[in-house]
């Protein structure tokens, strides 16, 4: 016996699968049951799934069929679902029919026809063709359900325009409208969207949620927008990730002791929300390694694209830890996800280097207590001078170094600790050539590159495999 809480289920199978002697991909859903008990299995088909209530409502829609009246669109859907046939076919093609197109003699086309009328009775009989003129074409059902389409006035003003030129933001609303109304008159409905975000503002995303949530039994999302994914609480929401072979895992969000489900929503935005949305996260120390770091990458690879790619190429996700302490559980929360995960920080102890290490796939840690004293001990007088000359410092550093050039590392050293985690190291960065970048610097990006995307190797020699004696000629 079941107990009081499990009821009876629906069951069915989706199977997929290449048709060789066609050269194609065939797909079709049946009863479960009905394939193992079965001689013949039963398909479950369209009119099953609206009887189950399922809408399903994709990333890409264009919406171009929604309003009109063709056979299946979502009007005509919701048309017989209410059980409403309209009565307008014979009324319009008759008013259609009996409307001569360009009558008045004012526009000049009547006496062009009646022109060609003239000309056609010197060849032929009258029986043949006379007096053409120009009407609607295709006068039929068929005909008319493909061109009669809804308009719609945006804005304040009374222009309206096809459904189907609206902005894309307003026809998904749209799709979405008509679909809550499929599912108004069904008991049970299921509703999954893809990207529920597309083209739509953040307010707006919030309310798609709600109002399906409310509308549906079920609801399933699958979304990249922040705004969404923070409207589900941490047992409702399912990372899903697809292996390099194609396989598809999904893992669920468990956070580490040091991080509280407090902290999580507060910071989900600006710290937790991208890292699970990628698949490979660098863990930086503080809110200067997270900005500069990024900044450092994009310009190298600008000047060298050959030995250097930018974090957003290789698909690296840049997580401000906001203290040393915190590295190694915020690894180990995306690494329990299925995230390639890398770290970022200053000199640690052994024992806090050996904790993030055992978290991590590589730890990049220089020799200096801060970032700021390994970009003024490893860059040029130069560089240094250079961007001493083009800031506009603030007036109580001003008023403490005149000439900054003239002490470009003393008043570098105070700026950077006044600006940091403001950019400051960034803006630096941003303006040096390859040289004057910090050695650890272009080697962490070199050796990030390698990770995240090695290069191909190298082809064969063209006289590999050759018979003996077959070689280059030195």
């Amino acid at each position: 016996m079941d107990v009081a809480e499990i009821k009876a289920a629906l069951r069915i199978t989706f199977i997929g699968e290449y048709d060789s002697d066609e050269d194609d991909f065939v797909g079709n859903t049946y009863f479960t049951r009905s394939l193992s008990e079965e001689e013949k299995p039963t398909p479950f088909t369209k009119k099953d799934k609206q009887h189950c209530g399922f809408l399903f409502l994709r990333s890409l829609r264009t919406g171009s069929r929604a309003l009109s009246l063709e056979h299946g669109s979502l009007l005509d859907i919701i048309l017989r679902l209410k059980e409403i046939r309209p009565q307008m076919w014979e009324g319009t093609i008759g008013t259609l029919g009996g409307f001569d197109v360009a009558s008045d003699p004012a526009l000049g086309l009547s006496g062009v026809l009646d022109s060609i009328d003239r000309s056609l009775k010197k060849y032929v009989p009258r029986e043949w063709g006379v007096k053409p003129h120009l009407k609607v074409s295709n006068l039929t059902r068929e005909h008319l359900r493909k061109v009669v389409t809804a308009f719609i006035a945006t804005g304040t003003g009374d222009h309206a325009a096809p459904f189907f030129r609206q902005g894309t933001g307003t026809i998904n609303m749209l799709v979405l409208a008509m679909l809550s109304q499929i599912a108004e008159d069904k008991q049970n409905v299921i509703f999954a969207m893809e990207e529920a975000e597309t083209a739509i503002p953040p307010y707006a995303q919030k309310r798609i949620v709600h109002e399906l949530r409310k509308l549906s039994a079920q609801s399933l999302f699958t979304s990249h927008s922040p705004y969404v994914l923070e409207e589900f609480k941490l047992e409702e929401t399912i990372i899903l990730s697809r292996s390099d072979d194609g396989e598809l895992t999904q893992a669920k969000i468990e956070l580490p002791e040091s991080v509280k489900h407090k902290r999580y929503r507060q910071e989900f935005r600006t710290r937790f929300c991208e890292g699970l949305l990628s698949r490979r996260v660098l863990i930086a120390e503080g809110a200067t390694e997270a900005t500069s770091f990024p900044v450092a990458a994009r310009r190298l690879s600008e000047l060298n694209p050959t030995a250097y790619a930018s974090l957003e190429a290789l698909g690296v996700c840049v997580i401000d830890a906001g203290t040393e302490t915190q590295i190694a559980d915020l690894a180990l929360l995306y690494k329990s996800l299925g995230k390639r995960t890398f770290a970022l920080c200053d000199k640690q102890t052994d024992p806090a280097k050996a904790a993030i290490e055992a978290q991590v796939e590589r730890l990049f840690m220089h020799g200096e207590k801060g970032i700021e004293d390994l970009i003024l001990k490893n860059t040029t007088q130069a560089a240094l001078e250079r961007f001493a000359d083009q800031l506009e410092w603030p007036p109580h550093l001003l008023a403490k170094y005149p000439v900054p050039k003239a002490q470009a590392i003393a008043a570098l050293t105070d700026y950077f600790g006044w600006s940091k985690g403001n950019w400051g190291i960034a803006e630096f960065l941003s303006q040096c050539s390859e040289a004057e970048v910090p050695v650890w610097i272009r080697d962490t990006c070199i050796t990030l590159r390698a990770l995240c995307d090695p290069l191909p190797p190298p082809p064969p020699f063209p006289w590999a495999g050759a018979a003996p004696g077959v070689g280059p000629v030195s």
